[in-house]
């Protein structure tokens, strides 16, 4: 499969050596670190060289680096069901780029597009209908950033009065910010079963 996967990389890049920044082979799948800026129309070479054929487009998510200049990696996943290969490119996108979106060459980047915009916040150029999918209109943040808070910036809750979902910053009261990382079982004042017979081992 390694020597396949081989095969597959070397000619993806003598065909479009100016795509491809580089290649690996992990774990048994192929990844192909790609350019940016000729991001459409390398997919459509994917999609319809005969040595390729990767004309399914599985997935499309992104990984976020806050340390790196690059600060994004965009993550597609292809299938060929033709020769059986997959397929993994990934993009570095800085915080500040538009991403090519892919929905002319494959329809399905719709909504995998919406939602690493919901979740991470990376705009992409040319997609039809960029919004959010998955959180509120009216949502503050991009909640997979590794920055954004684990609680959040506002919890909504129903109320009774005004007979409707209202939104409130979240304010958590100082007590439920106290952690105690000591095991239930340490300073324990009664005896498990069993734990009599051991000491009378000892």
């Amino acid at each position: 499969m390694s020597e396949a996967l081989t095969e597959l990389a070397t000619h993806i890049e003598l065909k479009r050596p100016d795509c491809v920044i580089s290649w690996d082979i992990a774990f048994g799948e192929l990844t192909i670190n790609a350019t940016q800026s000729s991001l459409p129309g390398f997919v459509e070479f994917l999609k319809t060289d005969t040595t390729c054929r990767f004309s399914t487009l599985v997935d499309i998510t992104a990984v976020d680096h806050p340390d790196r200049d690059q600060r994004f990696d965009m993550v597609y996943h292809f299938l060929s069901m033709y020769q059986n290969h997959r397929i993994r490119l990934k993009v570095g996108v800085r915080e500040d780029d538009i991403v090519p979106s892919l929905t002319g060459v494959h329809s399905g980047a719709n909504w995998f597009e919406r939602e690493v915009f919901d979740m991470f916040g990376i705009l992409f150029s040319g997609h039809p209908d960029l919004r959010r999918i998955l959180t509120d209109y009216g949502f503050r943040g991009y909640p997979l950033r590794k920055d954004f808070p684990t609680t959040g910036y506002t919890e909504l809750r129903y109320d009774e009065e005004q007979k409707r979902v209202v939104y409130e910053p979240v304010s958590l009261v100082q007590e439920y910010r106290q952690f105690d990382f000591m095991s239930p079982w340490e300073g324990a004042e009664y005896i498990l079963p069993g734990d009599d017979k051991a000491e009378a081992k000892g």
